[in-house]
């Protein structure tokens, strides 16, 4: 900003006699013609119009300030953010010390003339005629109107038009600050004056300079710091005392406004001298600008969230650079949704879990059930821009094209995803989908499935695939262990983690309502080939593999689609702002944006389904089963949720969600989520038992603690049970009676793939399932038999799998 200090000292270099003769003659007849009569053979020397024509309202638009983020608690600065570092402060916080001080230093008269200093005119063209020094002749008020025109202007033109060096721009001033002297006090033209200056070492207004020369408020300047700030506005860069070349300048200009403290009466010679005696000590430390120079490192990455969140908010501007203006210089100050309390826990629980050199990121974002408010996002990277010392990209590509990795440094938005940074594949914890799915389709949390150890789909995949069966173009997953064989509902299928249940429940379901429940639920699919699915309904009833985690998600992501079931249903925009306000006036923009999502008895069919996974039951709950048994115990409340795995253990997954706060977190390479994770030699074992999962849960724990227990409502008998028909016995019917029947009496028939030994003739129905009874309207699936005599239990054809159960 050096040019709004362009000094004056040409003002009448182009002035031909006849205007400079009238100027002095209408000093020495009348101050009050002056207007009439000095000005206007400048004015036409200027080739502007006559003076009293010349324009006199002042367009002021508010000079750039700083915006400040705070955390939860309105009070623990997260950061600060702003193209020029500014905070107005009223006349009242700027001392009487200060305002003398400027006034020795730039217009002895201020407090005498109206905006334009007769004798200050005169004295400077004798001055400047004579060859002596140059001088100006800018009162404050005309300085004041010189930034204030700059500020306001909308082009850089105006910009140039306002600070260029010519008798125009003089007689626009001084037309301006007779204006504003009309309009305005005294002490309200020091007051902006004071607050548009500006100081050096990125300092605008009065109160950024007291903290970034004195790390104090300007209420406490005392004599000796008022004088240096004020003698540093004529040229900020040149008498910066924190240069080496600065410095003396710096003190001589600052014992020079002492002295005119003492000749306008500030203060007493003694005084004076105390304070010319007084060493110069400043800082000079600038104020720490944006989520880099957060307040703790951190941080970083929740200041991030609010400025990538802001920059996509239609209501701070039409266009992106619209928004980060506004941001940037809009003075506002936002209340964000962080709690230190849950930040630091899981920032704490995030390091302990991540061993010295492994590049895998332990990720986690914690939210706020009912509203979206984000509470907390860490992952054991550094937000810092400077990637010199970060490891090779793990990604050949990125690799080859000289891109360095994401660790240890990075500002990338790895928690919360990006167009750029797609996700990772969540694993079982996408089962929760296909279970509201199910639900939704009128399947109780009762309804019983045979899991085979290998399930034979109708989803049809490449035969080439892994996960294809052998010979055959159809999906064929398995389950990680033999022993998940055998008959589960949906809660101990969902506790257990049964692939081969929820496969075969997708089916019923529909895969294409699972994709959507997921969209609803908060899921953004980013990742190209995943947008192909979720954007086709006929794609997507093809996406065999969905209920299995092969689609890249978020944390934060995870954690708001585990909040919205909490909430009973009721879903929320992510949101990391509580308030927001401008001039003290709150904006709408900070409310939490929410709709029911999905009906609240299936929200709460599902949670009572995930109270399971962890070892937490209700009173309607028959769970079998836990693969995360201990969190329970550990978060002392009422507790739900669920782990995933991918296959290959690309990456891990875990969600755990109380009334209050749902916590999900993911470990994964961050350059190339396809790698296999590093474990075993770098610390993880099992980056499920060993990294994520108590990462994720004693976050939980530690937010949780002190609050109020709350439990989850349970659901209805009608989401317990399903209305219940009894199935007709078609054993040993051929396929068609058998279809037949079924569907007189209003069920879905399918035909399972492969066959089963019984003792009914080959191709008859051996037997269905379910057996007994299903829901109104519910899918039957008929086993076709081998008719050879049956040796063992329920046997079931082998095949490959795709991916682990979590």
């Amino acid at each position: 900003m050096s040019w709004i200090r362009k000094r004056d000292h040409t003002v009448f270099s182009g002035a031909a006699s006849l205007g400079i003769c009238g100027l002095l003659a209408g000093i020495v007849v009348s101050a009050a013609a002056f207007p009439a009569v000095a000005m206007s053979g400048l004015a036409a020397k200027a080739g502007a119009e006559t003076f009293d024509r010349l324009p006199t309202e002042l367009t002021v638009r508010r000079a750039p300030q700083n915006t400040y983020l705070y955390a939860s608690d309105n009070r623990t600065l997260v950061a600060m953010i702003y193209d020029e570092n500014r905070k107005d402060v009223e006349i009242n916080d700027i001392p009487p010390v200060m305002r003398n001080a400027i006034i020795a230093a730039e217009d002895h008269n201020f407090y005498r003339h109206n905006g334009v200093d007769m004798k200050g005119v005169a004295r400077a063209f004798v001055n400047n005629k004579s060859g002596a020094t140059q001088q100006g002749a800018s009162t404050l008020t005309m300085q004041y109107v010189r930034m204030a025109i700059s500020y306001s202007a909308t082009r850089p033109a105006d910009v140039v038009r306002a600070t260029e060096d010519t008798s125009a721009r003089k007689l626009r001033e001084m037309r301006y600050a007779m204006q504003v002297e009309k309009e305005m006090t005294k002490d309200q033209i020091l007051e902006r004056y004071l607050n548009i200056a500006p100081f050096g070492n990125g300092a605008y207004g009065v109160s950024a300079a007291s903290q970034v020369y004195f790390s104090k408020q300007p209420k406490d300047l005392n004599t000796e710091e008022a004088a240096m700030l004020a003698g540093m506005v004529k040229a900020p860069s040149a008498f910066d005392p924190t240069t080496e070349t600065g410095r003396p300048l710096a003190l001589n200009r600052r014992n020079y406004v002492i002295d005119n403290m003492t000749e306008i009466g500030a203060v007493t010679t003694a005084e004076a001298a105390r304070a010319k005696a007084a060493a110069l000590t400043v800082n000079g430390t600038r104020t720490p600008n944006g989520c880099v120079n957060s307040s703790h490192n951190e941080w970083g990455y929740f200041c991030d969230y609010v400025y990538r969140w802001w920059m996509e908010q239609d209501e701070f501007g039409d266009t992106p650079y619209d928004r980060e203006r506004r941001l940037k210089s809009g003075g506002y100050r936002i209340v964000t949704s962080m709690s230190v309390k849950t930040q630091d826990a899981a920032r704490k629980h995030v390091h302990k879990r991540a061993s010295d050199g492994n590049r895998n990121a332990i990720m986690v974002a914690a939210v706020e059930p009912g509203t979206g408010r984000v509470r907390a996002l860490a992952v054991n990277r550094v937000y810092k821009n400077d990637d010199a010392h970060n490891e090779p990209n793990s990604d050949p590509v990125k690799r080859r094209n000289g891109l360095k990795g994401t660790y240890p440094n990075t500002t990338n938005p790895v928690i919360t995803g990006s167009a750029d940074v797609h996700g990772y594949q969540g694993g079982s914890v996408f089962k929760m989908f296909a279970l509201v799915a199910a639900l939704e389709k009128g399947y109780p949390l009762s309804y019983s499935i045979y899991a085979p150890e290998t399930y034979h789909s109708r989803y049809v995949v490449a035969a080439s695939s892994p996960a294809a069966c052998p010979g055959r173009a159809l999906y064929c997953p398995k389950n990680a262990v033999k022993s998940m064989a055998g008959v589960h509902n949906m809660w101990s299928a969902f506790g257990a983690s049964v692939n081969t249940y929820f496969i075969p429940l997708q089916e019923r379901a529909g895969a294409e309502n699972a994709v959507d429940v997921a969209k609803r639920l908060g899921i953004k699919f980013r990742a190209a080939n995943d947008a192909r699915f979720a954007d086709d309904e006929d794609a997507a009833s093809q996406w065999g593999a969905f209920a299995l985690g092969v689609s890249s998600t978020t944390p934060l992501d995870l954690a708001n689609a585990y909040a919205t079931l909490a909430a009973d249903g009721r879903h929320c925009e992510p949101i990391p702002v509580i308030e927001i306000r401008q001039e003290g006036k709150p904006l709408p923009a900070a409310a939490p944006r929410c709709n029911q999502a999905v009906a609240k008895d299936v929200a709460r069919a599902a949670i009572d389904a995930a109270r399971c996974p962890v070892g937490d039951r209700s009173e309607t709950s028959r769970c079998r089963g836990a693969t995360a048994a201990y969190v329970r115990r550990a978060v002392g409340h009422p507790v739900a949720g669920k782990s995933g795995t991918t296959d290959g253990e690309r990456t891990a997954a875990f969600v755990a969600t109380t009334k209050q706060l749902t916590v999900a977190g993911i470990v994964a390479d961050t350059d190339n989520a396809n790698t296999t994770m590093r474990g075993g030699g770098d610390g993880w074992g099992n980056p499920h038992t060993e990294a994520v999962n108590p990462a994720v849960y004693l976050t939980l724990a530690d937010a949780m603690e002190g609050l109020d227990v709350e439990d989850f409502t349970p659901p209805s008998q009608r989401m317990i049970n399903g209305k219940q028909v009894n199935i007709p016995n078609v054993r040993c019917d051929s396929e068609p009676d058998a279809r037949t029947r079924l569907v007189a009496r209003g069920f879905e028939v399918q035909v399972a793939a492969g066959r089963w030994d019984s003792h009914c003739p080959a191709g008859t129905v051996a037997s269905t399932e379910p057996g007994g009874s299903t829901i109104e309207g519910g899918v039957v699936v008929l086993r076709l038999s081998t008719g050879r005599s049956p040796r063992q239990a329920a046997p079931s054809p082998s095949a490959s799998a795709s991916a682990r159960p979590g």
